[in-house]
């Protein structure tokens, strides 16, 4: 049947993944906004598998928007987390913690607005209606007969995203260079989502593979939302809404603290650095392997 067919199973997965997620980020729940915004970088990654041209970019420009539109409250979101967790302790003074809430807050309430009307301007159902009618065209059009060489256009696609990573890891070298190792993450990420498709399209055992690049991709977004905090406590401390000394002796103490985790999360990456760039070797050389065993 049809609707069977691996790649259009795979758009109505991802299709059905955001429909689900999507109306709690519209009301501003913070875990509807991470799961909605994680929906739709799958949904961009799967939609060229299923669509040629000025169509197939005008579905994943909307998609993308839709990731846009939830990226800078989710980063807020994860910001009040992450407060919430590093002074658990109530080991630095509570008037700087209570401020950078509060200024975290009032953002995110402002930035929220912003997001829900985004949100609204997006067609879900025309959306929804026009990928599934691309995946319909792209099984008639391809048929059964082309499975393989679907399979082979995603392992080449996670052969150049493992190259990436490698040249993304090179790049970032061993000492703490925050926006390389941004940089990394971004990459890990990538490939961990098309490895993603090549699972289902192929039923291959890859999870470890992919369990590997989810880990490092926490670790190294940990990481990232860290010096994300830092960023925003060092603004608040040169703002207009400048706190006492202090207040601001409290959040240098705050800082110091994030970015002792941040070294300590670093060396975590440098001892499973080894391990990614085999992996990377692995994804890298999987066609030539493929090619050498059906030769």
């Amino acid at each position: 049947m049809i609707d069977s067919h691996p790649s259009e199973l795979m758009i109505r997965q991802r299709l059905l993944a955001l429909s689900r997620t999507l109306p709690s980020a519209r009301n501003g729940e913070p875990e509807g906004i991470h799961q909605a915004r994680v929906a739709t970088r799958r949904m961009r990654e799967a939609l060229p598998l299923v669509t040629r041209g000025s169509k197939g970019r005008r579905l994943k420009k909307t998609v993308t928007r839709l990731t846009r539109a939830l990226g800078h409250v989710r980063e807020l979101d994860v910001a009040l987390i992450n407060l919430d967790e590093v002074t658990a302790d109530g080991a630095i003074h509570t008037e700087g913690i209570d401020l950078l809430r509060a200024t975290l807050r009032e953002e995110r309430q402002r930035l929220y607005a912003d997001m829900a009307e985004r949100i609204d301007r997006v067609d879900l159902d025309r959306l929804q209606r026009k990928a599934l009618a691309a995946a319909a065209r792209y099984v008639e059009s391809e048929g059964e007969a082309d499975a393989a060489r679907r399979l082979r256009a995603v392992i080449k696609r996670a052969a150049r995203r493992a190259i990436a990573l490698q040249a993304a890891i090179d790049n970032a070298g061993g000492i703490y260079l925050p926006d390389r190792l941004h940089e990394v993450r971004i990459a890990v990420k990538k490939l961990r989502y098309v490895l993603e498709i090549a699972r289902e399209l192929s039923r291959s055992r890859a999870s470890a593979r992919i369990r590997m690049l989810k880990t490092v991709q926490d670790l190294l977004g940990r990481m990232h939302d860290l010096e994300m905090l830092i960023m925003r406590i060092r603004a608040l401390q040169g703002s207009d809404r400048a706190p006492t000394l202090k207040v601001s002796a409290d959040l240098d103490r705050l800082v110091r603290r994030l970015e002792m985790e941040c070294r300590q999360l670093h060396v975590r990456y440098m001892g499973l650095k080894k391990k990614l760039l085999e992996l990377c070797d692995y994804v890298a050389t999987a066609d030539d392997r493929r090619s050498a065993s059906a030769a």
